[in-house]
């Protein structure tokens, strides 16, 4: 039934069965609302091999588009949606804290601001941003700094679009500065923070490594369809639920999008409308912020039950 009894606390106990699905439940109810069981295990394996406390949420769950996987002619797995566990800039920070040897970061610097018209949609963003970050070594501050490129990190509202996902568009400034901060302390913290991107760096990516086998054999029938529009009067009664749950912090503007996208295609005025609903304040990507955070978790929404979000 349940996998988690292995768990550990704070403390190192080992917590019972009852404490596991307890947790498992708070999880699933709280933190990330939506997600499936598979979904929140994987989050529970994560931590458990981390040694992290799940209960403070230190990473996300992120849907990402998974290329196809082949062994010569023989399709070993089919691309499509995955959940994918990743760790949040506020793990990166505590990493950082935790070594007693964080010694702050200046203040984010910003290039240029760019106007463009991406896929048909204008946009407004910094060409690059900087982030500083010092460790001591032995005793001395020293400075990592990285910089970070707003076209070579931003995500696209699809796979075949170059415009930009609703909070990148809304955000630019914002998520190109996580982006940044997570590269400096990579090369600050390397043996706290690890090689493994943040959720806000990889929210609406392609998860790379199949990729090349996808591109020499593109077999046309294989392509997934594009999904018809979302049905505008459902649209219309959804919409104050989905803002209800991004006004409580259960869900933010871009996984509404995502799970939305999920069920058939939204036009640019239909995600401004769920984007009204998103504060102005600092949003986790949440998700996935972004999935959009950064407090945000990126679990889907069970669109096929009516529950939370939906109406039947």
């Amino acid at each position: 039934m349940s996998n988690i009894a292995p768990m550990k606390q704070r403390g190192g106990d080992l917590v019972t069965a009852e404490q596991a699905e307890a947790i498992r439940t708070a999880l699933k109810t709280s933190l990330y609302p939506g997600a499936t069981d598979d979904s929140v295990d994987m989050v529970l394996a994560y931590c458990r091999a981390g040694g992290l406390d799940p209960m403070t949420k230190p990473v996300h769950i992120v849907p990402m588009w998974v290329p196809e996987k082949k062994q010569g002619n023989r399709v070993v797995s089919p691309a499509g949606m995955r959940d994918v566990i990743m760790p949040g800039i506020e793990l990166y920070r505590t990493k950082a804290h935790r070594t007693g040897e964080y010694a702050g970061q200046d203040e984010a610097t910003f290039g240029p601001t760019i106007e463009d018209t991406l896929n048909g949609v204008r946009v407004r963003y910094p060409e690059w941003c900087s982030v500083s970050v010092y460790r001591l070594v032995n005793g001395t501050p020293v400075r990592y700094s990285a910089k970070a490129y707003w076209l070579e990190s931003y995500a696209t509202a699809k796979r075949d679009s170059d415009a930009p996902n609703a909070m990148w568009k809304k955000r630019p400034f914002g998520q190109l500065e996580k982006c940044a901060e997570a590269l400096a302390l990579r090369k600050a913290f390397p043996e706290a923070v690890g090689a493994q991107p943040t959720a806000e760096e990889m929210e609406g990516r392609v998860i790379e490594g199949e990729a090349a086998q996808v591109r020499q054999e593109p077999p046309q029938q294989q392509q997934p369809r594009e999904l018809p529009p979302y049905p505008a009067d459902k649209f219309k009664e959804n919409l104050p639920a989905w803002g209800a749950l991004i006004a409580a912090g259960k869900k933010t503007a871009s996984q509404i999008i995502n799970m939305v996208k999920t069920k058939g295609s939204l036009t640019e005025e239909q995600m401004i409308a769920i984007e009204d609903y998103e504060q102005v304040d600092d949003v986790a990507t949440d998700t996935a912020s972004t999935p959009t955070s950064t407090s945000d978790d990126t679990g889907p929404i069970d669109w096929d039950v009516p529950g939370e979000g939906e109406r039947a």
